[in-house]
Parts: structure tokens; C-alpha cells; sequence
């Protein structure tokens, strides 16, 4: 099984480095360089944690696919919640630095917090937490700080 596949399979939560660099035989520094190399193609996206030093060799947070329609084409059970998460970042990743927070999905800027979920998607994980918003699927229009995640298409 080739590392793309294997990546596929893991998305975007359960990245450990160790296990996969024994399970495809590999050293981790090399399987550093294979994700850095399939991010620069824009087949991945790694979503980073705000970090001091060298990002090449700190362990991507979270590991999407590139573009978010690809998951339909190699991911036979492709998750809502996986695919509204590529979406988010893949309309904002060009104009918008991301990293990942310590609550919420997203960090966006430095300043923003953003939880992207359903049209059911409470404020529970990011309360109390100022500059925070829900990008929410199936809404037609926000309120408040609810925005309707199709919006964020107009970013791109």
C-alpha cells in the first residue's frame, strides 16, 4: 500500500508518525520530507499548530487532502465532517495563514477561531473564546456569529 493510500485511510485526525514509518519502512525524517513533498503538490494540506522553529519537521496537527472534492474520488466513505474541514481551509489557506487551536477547528490569522460543523453546531467547544465563529454547513444565512460555510467559497 503506497503512502498516498495510507494517508487517505488516517485522515485528518489519527496522524502518528511513528506507526507510519514502520508501516511502510521508512525512517521519519524521510516520511517528513514524502508529507512536505505532497503538500507542495497541493495533494495535502497540513494544518500546523502556531510553532517556533523548523515547520518541516513538527508534526502536522490535522492532514487534509488538497481539495476537498478529491475525497469523493478516493475515499469510498469520504466523513461530512472531514470534507467540510478541507473545504474550510482550502478556500481559506491562499489569503489566510491557518493553524491549529487549542479548541475549535481552525485558527485563522492569528485572531479568528472557527469551529466548522452542522447546521445543528453549538457553541459549546468554543465558548468563551473571543473572536470565535461557526462556519456551518447546510445554512442558508447566519446570525450572529454562525456564517453559512458556503460563504467562505467566496474567499477563494
Amino acid at each position: 500500500m503506497t503512502l498516498f493510500m495510507i494517508l487517505l485511510i488516517v485522515l485528518p485526525n489519527e496522524l502518528n508518525i511513528t506507526q507510519l514509518s514502520q508501516k511502510i519502512g521508512i525512517n521519519r525524517t524521510t516520511l517528513y520530507h514524502y508529507i512536505h513533498y505532497l503538500t507542495l503538490g497541493n495533494l495535502f494540506y497540513a494544518l500546523r499548530a502556531n510553532a517556533k522553529g523548523d515547520t518541516l519537521f513538527n508534526k502536522p496537527s490535522k492532514l487534509y487532502l488538497g481539495n476537498p472534492n478529491l475525497s469523493h474520488y478516493y475515499c469510498q466513505n469520504a466523513q461530512k465532517g472531514t470534507v467540510r474541514e478541507q473545504f474550510f481551509a482550502s478556500m481559506l489557506r491562499l489569503n489566510h495563514h491557518l493553524s491549529y487551536p487549542a479548541k475549535g477547528d481552525f485558527y485563522v490569522d492569528n485572531h479568528y477561531t472557527f469551529e466548522v460543523g452542522g447546521k445543528n453546531k453549538d457553541f459549546k467547544q468554543i465558548a468563551n473564546i473571543p473572536h470565535s465563529f461557526i462556519a456551518s454547513d447546510g445554512t442558508e444565512s447566519g446570525f450572529g456569529n454562525k456564517i453559512p460555510l458556503w460563504l467562505f467559497g467566496f474567499l477563494y
